[in-house]
């Protein structure tokens, strides 16, 4: 009678699946054909991989990566630029209507800007009847020039019929119209504790009033020190 085919197919269908999900079952499904073998001195254990095959890392399990003893060092950071303030009040020498030059009255009341490496000086004049700028330094037919363009862009009023106000005189409202076209305050840089004002360039005091006034201005010194 011939053998089946459809029985094998099943037999070696349950072998391979045995042996695949169940090698425990499928060794000792085995035992009985290896026990006569084993008393024979047969070894059918798995052999052990050499430790060669083993990662051999000082890191790797069952070893455990050792706790460094010295911190790491982190690189410095950056130098930061630390800025420094300083504010003084200084009063002008007192003067008539006119256009001075007073850069060196400035940089003798502060000697503080020697120390300044880089920094801005910033002048205000406290009042509304003057001026501050930045403009020629040597010749003094500018200033005058200056001055007298500034009463023909805002003259006096002699007849009593340009201006309200005239409380102190008809150099009042003039001198505010000047004051208000001029500016109060200028911004000079200071590079390695000096000035940094252009070859002709000075700092001016414009006195708009016919009379002398005395006249404050607030100096406010930023920058990095020396």
């Amino acid at each position: 009678m011939p053998f089946d085919t459809s029985l094998r197919n099943t037999l070696i269908f349950l072998t391979i699946f045995i042996f695949a999900f169940f090698p425990t079952l499928f060794q000792l499904l085995l035992a009985p054909i290896y026990l006569p073998l084993r008393l024979l001195g047969a070894d059918f254990s798995y052999p052990t991989p050499p430790a060669s095959l083993y990662p051999t890392c000082a890191c790797c399990p069952p070893a455990s990566c050792p706790t460094p003893t010295t911190p790491i060092q982190e690189p410095p950071p950056p130098p930061t630029m630390s800025s420094a303030w300083f504010q003084k009040t200084l009063t002008l020498p007192s003067k008539s209507r006119g256009s001075y030059l007073i850069t060196s009255t400035i940089e003798k009341e502060l000697p503080e800007i020697k120390s300044y490496r880089v920094g801005l000086l910033h002048l205000f004049i406290q009042h509304t009847s003057c001026a501050l700028s930045l403009n020629e330094n040597c010749d003094p037919d500018v200033r005058t020039d200056m001055s007298d363009a500034l009463d023909r862009v805002a003259p006096e009023d002699k007849k009593g019929d340009m201006y309200r106000h005239d409380a102190e005189g008809d150099d009042d409202m003039p001198a505010h119209i000047k004051s208000s076209l001029v500016g109060t305050s200028v911004t000079v840089p200071i590079s390695e504790g000096r000035l940094a004002t252009g070859t002709w360039q000075g700092i001016w005091y414009l006195e708009f009033r016919a009379m002398k006034h005395s006249r404050r201005v607030v100096a406010t010194i930023q920058g990095e020190k020396m």
